[in-house]
């Protein structure tokens, strides 16, 4: 189980490391206004995005890669605890 959370995290790394790379490649529009579908999509994916529309504050990129590991490991943790019991159940 524990390898299971820590892939759940690696996948949050790497969704954010995506959205950087995006945002590297369309660098002079901002995300949120210009493509909403993207900025959906950012919210969704990475909660600190979501954070960020309500509080203003500069996160470093380091910031955002430990919030959304974390995020998707308790994530995760949640997810591998209920397939567990389901498993047990049956």
């Amino acid at each position: 189980m524990k390898s299971r959370i820590v892939l759940w995290a690696a996948a949050g790394l790497v969704v954010v490391c995506c959205w950087d790379l995006y945002i590297r490649a369309t660098f002079p529009e901002p995300i949120s206004g210009a493509h909403p579908i993207a900025w959906l999509l950012a919210q969704i994916s990475c909660p600190i995005a979501f954070l960020s529309m309500h509080f203003h504050f500069g996160a470093s990129f380091y910031l955002v890669l430990l919030a959304n590991a974390v995020t998707y490991a308790l994530v995760g943790l949640a997810i591998e605890v209920m397939r567990t019991r389901l498993i047990r159940v049956k």
